[in-house]
């Protein structure tokens, strides 16, 4: 199934992260999280999520886009079933591009992948959260097609 999802263009390359990418991967989470205001960073529980993912495509998939020496950007690709839809949903959480190499086209790039991977799998939706301040990501998103929801998202922690 990997190499289903695995693209190379525009010197890099697009492919579904292992654990050796773990470093660079808590890293970008770390700087994601530090702009958020949901979630505050904190190294080893990035670092178990994502392998959490990594260890179980059964649950979703991480892909990360890398050129020869790094990782630019990655997004979680998380599996649920929709009733609403009948079918597979895909649920994308923790889209970012390294800040240096943003309005390069990576991000389209690699949203292209995810969209061509769910396509290919049968899923009937993709739905993604993106922050309320960054009117960039917003923009960006929407520019790719996706749209507004009625719905919002509401959270409850259980180890509070």
């Amino acid at each position: 199934m990997n190499q289903e999802i695995e693209r190379s263009e525009k010197s890099v390359n697009i492919v579904p992260a292992t654990a050796e990418d773990l470093p660079q991967l808590v890293e970008l989470l770390m700087d994601l999280f530090d702009t958020e205001g949901d979630f505050e960073p904190n190294y080893s529980k990035q670092e178990n999520g994502l392998k959490l993912v990594i260890g179980h495509p059964n649950r979703g998939r991480i892909l990360v886009i890398k050129s020869s020496t790094k990782i630019i950007g990655m997004v979680n690709m998380l599996f649920t079933i929709s009733t609403a839809e009948g079918g597979l949903a895909l649920i994308l959480e923790d889209f970012i591009i390294h800040p240096m190499n943003r309005g390069m086209g990576y991000g389209k790039l690699l949203l292209n992948t995810v969209k061509d991977f769910a396509k290919n799998k049968d899923f009937k939706r993709i739905t993604l959260l993106t922050d309320k301040i960054s009117e960039e990501s917003q923009r960006f998103f929407k520019d790719q097609g996706f749209n507004f929801s009625k719905m919002i998202p509401m959270r409850m922690y259980l180890d509070e």
